[in-house]
């Protein structure tokens, strides 16, 4: 039996071990991709980890000017001859991530004229990446506004029609309360892409189409229904003597329910806001049907992907920029999702 059990634990931990592995190699990599120059994107095979420092050799020759040589990991290649300071400045931080100023780069190199040819080190900066996404990218920073507006819009949206919507649900007996109740998770079911093209139709005609406003209420459509869902079973759990004993106090209906009844649902609403969220936040098919000047982040980076082939490096910035919202408002709000199930910690 004991051994039976030894080799259960193991084989559960090599597929652990294996599940974390194929998720964390990749996320690495691809991180290692955002902080990496141009030269270091051209290797093969690529480095697991970027270098944070770029180190050249210069050697003058009879003109004057500075023939640099790039260590690629198989000997020094020459790889520019210049003595021109424009030329030389973006020659490093296109192709190096080294930010630097020319008539510096020219007052350092000619040292050489002296003693030989040299060897220099420069600091990369490590963010470059980022900020040519958001210079070379068009639209970068409006659509990283345009995001956090329509997921605000999203979760404005979804919170406070699906909560009353779960309330009702929840509180009240009425005909075909079960089918709607099941009819809610099929909506949810439903492709966003396939609702997409009949709600251009409306939104054209309201006036909404390339919106954020209109963006958001696409988005808000099986989102409302899923917080309904998970309000409603959470509206069930909560005692009506404590709404009854509001009233007794004097409070009215709406009191109560935003002051005692929305509280205690608080964990519901945070699930909700999240799913709510992430389907704003992340969406691409949904947002190339619907918006044409108003493009979000997600549908940026996307393009991005296909048009910067010679920098790939960009688009992965740009993709770094999109999953690190995602990651802080999930961990914000991962304590309040945990007190659904008793308080387990997440």
């Amino acid at each position: 039996m004991d051994r039976l059990n030894i080799v259960q634990k193991t084989v559960m931990s090599i597929i652990l071990a294996a599940a974390v592995m194929t998720i964390i190699i990749p996320l690495v990599f691809f991180t290692t991709v955002s902080f990496s120059n141009a030269v270091e994107m051209s290797q093969f095979p690529k480095k697991l980890f970027p270098d944070f420092s770029v180190t050249v050799k210069i050697v003058p020759n009879d003109l004057g000017e500075y023939e640099l040589f790039y260590d690629s990991g198989d000997g020094y290649t020459s790889i520019i001859t210049s003595k021109n300071a424009v030329k030389l400045e973006n020659h490093f931080a296109r192709q190096y991530g080294v930010t630097i100023e020319g008539e510096k780069l020219l007052e350092d190199f000619s040292q050489t004229l002296e003693k030989g040819p040299m060897e220099f080190t420069y600091r990369k900066d490590v963010f470059n990446n980022f900020k040519q996404f958001f210079r070379i990218v068009p639209n970068a920073s409006s659509a990283l506004k345009n995001s956090i507006l329509v997921s605000l819009y999203t979760i404005i949206i979804s919170l406070s029609i699906g909560s009353l919507a779960g309330y009702g649900i929840a509180r009240y007996n009425f005909r075909f309360k079960k089918e709607i109740n099941v009819s809610l998770l099929i909506v949810r079911m439903f492709p966003m892409v396939g609702i997409s093209i009949p709600m251009a139709l409306l939104l054209i005609r309201f006036g909404l189409f390339d919106t954020l406003i209109g963006l958001a209420f696409l988005y808000s459509v099986p989102n409302i229904a899923l917080t309904a869902w998970i309000t409603g079973s959470i509206f069930i759990g909560i005692n009506r003597e404590l709404e009854e004993a509001s009233m007794v106090f004097g409070a009215n209906g709406i009191q109560t329910f935003m002051k005692i009844t929305l509280p205690l649902a608080f964990p519901a609403l945070a699930a909700s806001s999240m799913y709510s969220f992430l389907t704003a936040w992340n969406d691409t098919i949904s947002a190339l049907i619907l918006t044409d000047k108003n493009q979000t982040l997600a549908l940026v980076v996307y393009k991005a992907i296909g048009t910067t082939s010679s920098g790939i490096q960009y688009a992965a910035a740009g993709s770094i920029v999109l999953i690190l919202p995602a990651l802080v408002f999930t961990f914000i709000i991962r304590r309040y999702i945990g007190q659904m199930w008793g308080g387990v910690e997440l």
